[in-house]
């Protein structure tokens, strides 16, 4: 089994934010991150598809497949974007790392199913140089 990785980059703004709680309990909770006024990231994704490489080309999938599936599917809907706002696949959603990340696993899955026999493996979506998450489709 071989692993591949393909790093994408994007910004994005979000807030964390509980609407069933007050404006107190969420500035306790998530801090900084539930400024009204919205907070953002230098975002990087890095995906991981497994498979056996091809005999014929050698390759488990065509890297500038796999980076135009990530930068159609993923990065055009949420590069320059408020997460909370502007993207469809977040709505009334909480826009944390860890259900974005999930919700970035669907899309990708969908979108290689029909043309790969390589399968996503895992997600990692680094949020800042301290701060990530990975995701195996669990």
């Amino acid at each position: 089994m071989v692993y591949i990785n393909r790093i994408e980059h994007f910004n994005a703004a979000h807030r964390l934010y509980n609407p069933a709680w007050s404006e107190e309990r969420n500035k306790e909770v998530f801090g900084p991150c539930a400024n009204i006024n919205w907070h953002g990231h230098n975002f990087e994704l890095i995906v991981t598809v497994k498979g056996e490489p091809d005999p014929d080309t050698g390759f488990v999938i065509d890297l500038k497949v796999l980076g135009d599936i990530i930068k159609r599917e993923v990065i055009e809907k949420v590069d320059h974007k408020n997460l909370n706002l502007d993207v469809d696949f977040m709505q009334g959603k909480m826009a944390s790392c860890e259900i974005f990340i999930m919700e970035i696993w669907k899309i990708l899955e969908r979108a290689l199913e029909p043309i790969t026999d390589a399968h996503l493996h895992q997600l990692r979506l680094i949020e800042t140089p301290k701060n990530f998450v990975d995701y195996f489709g669990e």
